[in-house]
C-alpha cells in the first residue's frame, strides 16, 4: 500500500511520518483478495490554529482509496499521537466491513452458482408451468 503523507501548519518530524507509516501499515491486513499496489493511502495532518494552547489543536485526516470504495476516517485532539489512533481505528472498523461485505458477496455468488450446477439441464428450458419450453 502506498503512504502519501501531508503536514499542514505543522513541520513533520521523522518520528511522526515512522509512526504514522507503522499504524497505517498494519491495517494491511485487513485488506484481502485486493492488490495492494492499486491500494492509496492519503494522509493528512494538522495544527488547527497557532493562536491557542488548549482544546483540540492537532488534526488528522486519512482516505484509503480501495477498487471502487473510499474509506475515510478524520480525527481532532490534544496530541498528535491520540489523533492518528483514532483514525486508525476508525479505519480498521471500516475496513473490516468491507472485508465483511467482499465475503459476503462472494459466499452469495458461490451459493448461486451451486444451486444453478445442481439443476438438470433440462430444467434450464421449460416453461412457466413446467412444460418443456419446446413443446409450448
Amino acid at each position: 500500500m502506498k503512504i502519501n503523507i501531508k503536514a499542514t501548519n505543522l513541520e513533520l518530524s521523522g518520528s511522526v511520518n515512522a509512526y504514522i507509516d507503522e499504524k497505517i501499515n498494519g491495517l494491511e491486513k485487513f485488506i484481502q483478495n485486493v492488490d495492494l499496489s492499486a491500494v492509496e493511502c492519503w494522509v493528512e495532518v494538522a495544527k488547527t490554529t497557532t493562536h491557542h494552547r488548549k482544546g483540540d489543536i492537532y488534526r488528522a485526516e486519512a482516505d484509503i482509496r480501495l477498487p471502487g470504495k473510499v474509506i475515510r476516517a478524520e480525527a481532532e485532539q490534544w496530541d498528535l499521537h491520540q489523533a492518528i489512533d483514532q483514525i486508525k481505528d476508525e479505519l480498521q472498523r471500516e475496513l473490516k466491513k468491507y472485508k465483511e461485505a467482499q465475503s459476503a458477496k462472494y459466499k452469495r455468488g458461490a451459493r448461486i452458482f451451486k444451486t444453478l450446477s445442481k439443476l438438470s439441464p433440462l430444467a434450464w428450458f421449460q416453461g412457466e408451468k413446467g412444460e418443456r419450453a419446446e413443446e409450448e
